[in-house]
């Protein structure tokens, strides 16, 4: 079982809060992390059944993330682009 995913377990046992700021990245091939999410009521952003424990599946969530936020921040509007509703 994934470490970080029990600790946030403990984490939001002693304060449901904590899981507001909480993302998990991918879910492991490994039965217990999958239970341990479903326990949590979370959903990973990525589920390729990995079962390689190096932080592997966390640095392709944060390649997904990093992607995210640079289509919400540098993507132009329709108004910045030119692009009205007129027809052409």
């Amino acid at each position: 079982m994934k470490r970080r995913t029990v600790a946030a377990a403990l984490a939001a046992r002693l304060d449901p809060g904590v899981m507001d700021y909480c993302v998990f990245g991918h879910c492991s091939a490994e039965h217990a992390h999958r239970a341990l999410l479903e326990h949590l009521e979370v959903r990973p952003l990525l589920d390729l059944g990995m079962r390689l424990g190096e932080g592997s599946g966390a640095a392709l969530a944060l390649s997904v993330v990093r992607a995210a936020v640079a289509l919400f921040t540098d993507m132009a509007t329709f108004e910045g682009a030119g692009v009205s509703d007129k027809d052409a």
